[in-house]
């Protein structure tokens, strides 16, 4: 049923009925109400689970991958989770209670990994060393472009190339 709710929230948005995503789930209305009560119980395990489906990439990036080729193909999943969940900004920031821990289980979740990331590469002397997974974190959230990935991996380009330029 997530997997099927992802779909119907990427393409139609997260204000897509939910019989149109009932009938993408292949399930009855009861058996999507009985795990899903409302709208935002959906939206809110959604969003978790694509948040650590994010985080579960990191482990196999970082063994396939030098430091900041990882790093980069990391912070473009991050940029495209940013990009792809634009449409939740409204219901993130509309004061129900449902979506209130959402913002902080982002952070949580993310922000260990980028530490990671970046204490490797540092470690390894191919970035600066004072960068902070906030830092990042900001940034990410600033050029992450809704429906322009090719635009955001550019960015993501010039970013790193600016954390190897000053090493």
């Amino acid at each position: 049923m997530l997997a099927a709710a992802t779909e119907v929230f990427a393409t139609e948005g997260v204000d897509a009925s939910v019989r149109r995503i009932i009938a993408a789930a292949g399930v009855g209305a009861g058996t999507f109400y009985r795990h899903f009560p409302d709208r935002s119980a959906l939206i809110t395990a959604v969003f978790r689970h694509d948040v650590d489906a994010c985080v579960e990439t990191a482990a196999s990036l970082a063994d396939q991958y030098d430091p900041v080729e990882a790093l980069t193909r990391w912070m473009r999943q991050v940029a495209r989770f940013i990009s792809d969940k634009y449409g939740l900004k409204p219901a993130m920031h509309s004061g129900d209670p449902a979506y209130r821990g959402l913002p902080a289980y982002f952070l949580e979740s993310f922000t260990p990994v980028l530490a990671q990331f970046l204490n490797t590469a540092a470690a390894a002397g191919e970035i600066r060393a004072d960068i902070t997974p906030e830092d990042l974190m900001r940034v990410l959230s600033g050029i992450a472009a809704p429906d322009d990935h090719a635009y955001t991996d550019r960015m993501i380009d010039l970013l790193v190339d600016g954390l190897r330029h000053i090493v």
